[in-house]
């Protein structure tokens, strides 16, 4: 499939649901996953994720070590999508101030306010960094598939 029949499916349900289990790898090659909350830009053409987190020396090794991340959405209604990444962490005050004002001003429920976020007093504040998200491989997997109740998965994967 395209990435412009994927990609847009992709970021309506990952913005429906909102929260994501996150998994990267350290230099031994054990997974770690953590519950973020992504946001999503389809441009047509490109499709880029961004989460807001604070820069762990976790975050930071595994991304050093392995510069990908499984980003795994679920319902209970087993709607799932996941998108496969390139990631990388980013503390440069543009990359923070860019980022800081797309979760600001994005739409319900994907968008909020990061001073929620004691440590996060503004986009420049140490304990606020991003992570880039470049998708190589995206699934999308309405429940009812799985229901039987009709739908289609819809996948797309990057050329190599």
């Amino acid at each position: 499939m395209q990435l412009s029949q994927v990609a847009p499916a992709f970021v309506a349900m990952a913005h429906r649901i909102v929260w994501a289990g996150v998994a990267t790898v350290d230099g031994r090659g054990r997974s770690r996953s953590r519950v973020l909350h992504p946001i999503w830009q389809w441009d047509g053409e490109q499709l880029t994720g961004w989460i807001a987190t604070s820069p762990t020396p976790t975050k930071r090794a595994h991304l050093a070590a392995s510069p990908y991340a499984s980003v795994n959405y679920w319902t209970p209604s087993h709607d799932t999508c996941v998108a496969e990444c390139r990631a990388a962490l980013h503390v440069d005050d543009d990359t923070r101030r860019f980022v800081w004002d797309l979760f600001l001003n994005g739409p319900p429920p994907v968008g909020y306010d990061p001073r929620i976020v004691p440590a996060w007093t503004g986009p420049t504040a140490d304990a606020f960094a991003v992570i880039r998200l470049e998708p190589w491989r995206l699934r999308v997997f309405p429940g009812t598939v799985l229901l039987g109740q009709g739908g289609r998965v819809l996948t797309w994967r990057e050329a190599e």
